[in-house]
């Protein structure tokens, strides 16, 4: 390359070969380096979510199994997804042939739909956690939460390859030459997959979310009023957690809402969902980058997961009965 934009062939030999854009040398590089540096990232992120939560066994509740399970949704998106994303538009062909064209977005859809449904179900546990504390140990058991997250993934799976059986049987019949790998979702299924996997969980998250801070601030207010004959820094005390519980709920449905979105945009003005779009490699990567935002969003917030880092990063988990270490 001659450090200018070009085209040429994705496969000179081919005379039916698509044509590809001829980056600066320096710009693929950089493409490469920030691939990379993303997807190791999204793998390390959800790895210390996972060893932390399997290493120690006061971190083995209900709750934690759901979030370890999401961890490893992402984890595998970064591991699997990212890397052919990244490939597919850094080269702008198409190079990994007839197999993995039907496999990649099948396995692309169903990790995000089982990551999505694993945010449903934790907004449903911190619903009943706070809304309904006397019945959450009855209801949120390890064997509850171990048969949701099978039925999660079982659906995402199921449903997502009834939702792309053309494709994954026909994976080039909208590719017009060799070096293309097209998706094409039709407006009737692509408007009611916007429904199944994005209007009704979305609503789901936003009523119980809504709901649990109605509630945390109830209860706030009541801990102050019966606190403050007694102490007068109740109330700084209560508005600092009222102001925590809302950023939270803030950061959870805005990134939520900023990566998923987008993705649904075709749809809502009435086209085709097709990967043939010039947009559609920003919009799936603002979908991908939200797995590396999970574990900053669901783990990082909890002391317990700072002081796993730590224990893992100074190797006090190869002490004898680390695992046993208190956690909270």
């Amino acid at each position: 390359m001659n450090g200018t934009s070009g085209s040429s062939l994705c496969f000179p030999n081919l005379n039916s070969s698509c044509r590809r854009l001829l980056r600066p040398q320096s710009e693929t590089t950089l493409l490469y380096t920030l691939l990379f540096s993303v997807s190791l990232l999204t793998v390390m992120l959800n790895s210390l979510v996972v060893f932390s939560i399997s290493h120690f066994r006061q971190l083995q509740t209900p709750t934690n199994t759901l979030l370890q399970s999401l961890a490893v949704s992402d984890l595998l998106l970064g591991l699997l997804v990212m890397p052919v994303e990244g490939l597919r538009y850094i080269e702008t062909c198409w190079l990994l042939g007839r197999l993995m064209c039907a496999l990649s977005p099948y396995i692309l859809y169903s990790l995000i739909s089982t990551s999505l449904g694993h945010m449903v179900l934790i907004s449903v546990i911190r619903y009943l956690t706070i809304c309904d504390p006397l019945q959450n140990t009855l209801k949120i058991t390890m064997t509850n939460v171990n048969i949701c997250i099978c039925i999660c993934w079982t659906s995402a799976n199921v449903y997502n390859g009834l939702v792309l059986m053309e494709h994954l049987q026909q994976p080039y019949r909208f590719s017009s030459c060799h070096g293309e790998c097209i998706v094409v979702i039709n407006h009737i299924p692509g408007t009611a997959d916007l429904f199944i996997t994005f209007v009704v969980p979305c609503t789901v998250m936003i009523v119980l979310y809504v709901k649990v801070f109605v509630v945390a601030l109830s209860q706030v207010r009541l801990i102050q009023s019966q606190t403050a004959a007694s102490s007068v820094r109740a109330a700084p005390t209560a508005k600092r957690s009222q102001r925590k519980a809302a950023r939270t709920l803030g950061i959870l449905v805005v990134v939520f809402l900023m990566c998923f979105c987008p993705s649904y945009y075709p749809t809502l003005i009435g086209e085709d969902n097709s990967t043939s779009w010039s947009y559609t490699s920003i919009i799936t990567w603002i979908m991908l980058i939200n797995s590396c935002l999970n574990p900053l969003i669901y783990a990082l917030f909890y002391p317990w997961f700072r002081k796993a880092i730590k224990l893992i990063f100074t190797f006090r988990i190869m002490q004898a009965h680390s695992q046993d270490v208190s956690m909270m």
